[in-house]
């Protein structure tokens, strides 16, 4: 069974996870649509380098470019839960389970902002997990807020991660202002440099635009239908299940664990309040969640003792994206 196989920590299962993602890519590659135009940065990089990464992709070359990609950052991530040992042994459960969850919508499966972020969201998850245990980490927190900044360059949205890197202070850390006062220093230290790119080539106006998401509405459009609600519904269910295995195992895990899942906690959470600084909601920006919520799901199907019922959960999952994929 494919939950079973992915527990063990072997190297057929980079072969296993990789043909999982190709076959929840399928029903794009069958039905292509004639054209993707990707936009993969916000117009602050755009209008520098003047040309349109990705324009001249085929859609078959984006869909399997974007599978490069997800299959990269799933293996990325799987290397970063093993190596903090969060699910008792090593195994490729989080890869297994971000490539599904990366393919619960046909719009996560070409390129776009979102996923190239997730690169970022993956290194900031390690480096963050790695505080707790840290004598000096004021460098690192100054390096932090740059790659907030550099992913807000990206996807604008993705600068709500700034309130991240202080919660991850509140859990980890002891009050220290200096910590506190570096990630928003080398948040600033990017854009500052970016400010004085744009006042050389005499286009500051252009620069002051970037923050113009700052200032809208919450938006009252949803680019949802009610088959992407439905298809959410198994992931649910198993994220429920989570709760219970995670409520037995809670306080008899290490600290660091502990305090590892409440940061996860937070990060969904600010993922999904993100989306106002979109004047158009899109359900690519829901793609951030797949990170920490795969992480949480690799929890519960490696310590779940039902095996039955993981099982079929797993399959219940994969066959309701294939149906809607295909329908």
């Amino acid at each position: 069974m494919i939950i079973n196989q992915h527990r063990k920590f072997t190297p057929f299962n980079i072969v296993s996870v990789s043909i999982v993602g190709f076959a929840l890519c399928l029903g794009i590659f069958l039905h292509l649509p004639e054209q993707i135009t990707p936009v993969l940065f916000e117009p602050a990089v755009n209008n520098l380098i003047g040309i349109q990464i990705g324009s001249s992709l085929s859609p078959g070359e984006n869909v399997m470019i974007t599978l490069v990609l997800t299959l990269l950052q799933a293996f990325f991530l799987n290397r970063t839960i093993n190596h903090f040992n969060f699910l008792g042994k090593p195994n490729f459960l989080t890869a297994l389970l971000f490539m599904t969850l990366v393919s619960l919508f046909t719009p996560f499966l070409v390129l776009s902002p979102p996923l190239i972020c997730n690169f970022i969201a993956i290194w900031m998850l390690g480096k963050l997990f790695n505080i707790y245990k840290q004598q000096e980490i004021k460098g690192l927190m100054y390096d932090l807020g740059m790659i907030v900044a550099i992913g807000s360059l990206i996807y604008f949205p993705f600068m709500v991660m700034m309130l991240l890197l202080w919660i991850s202070l509140v859990i980890f850390r002891p009050f220290n202002w200096r910590e506190w006062l570096t990630p928003l220093l080398g948040f600033s230290t990017i854009y500052f440099l970016l400010g004085v790119i744009y006042y050389w080539i005499g286009r500051l106006q252009e620069f002051y635009a970037i923050f113009k998401p700052l200032g809208y509405s919450f938006p009252t459009e949803l680019s949802l239908n009610v088959y992407d609600y439905l298809v959410v519904v198994p992931v649910l269910v198993a994220l429920l299940f989570f709760l219970f295995i995670l409520k037995d195992h809670f306080f008899k895990s290490v600290v660091h664990l502990r305090k590892s899942f409440q940061l996860l906690f937070f990060m969904i959470l600010l993922t999904l309040g993100s989306f106002y600084l979109n004047d158009h909601i899109t359900v690519n920006h829901f793609l951030l969640c797949a990170p920490p919520i795969a992480i949480y799901l690799a929890f519960y199907f490696t310590n779940s003792k039902s095996k039955w019922t993981y099982e079929i959960l797993y399959m219940v999952i994969i066959a309701t994206i294939l149906y809607f994929q295909f329908t």
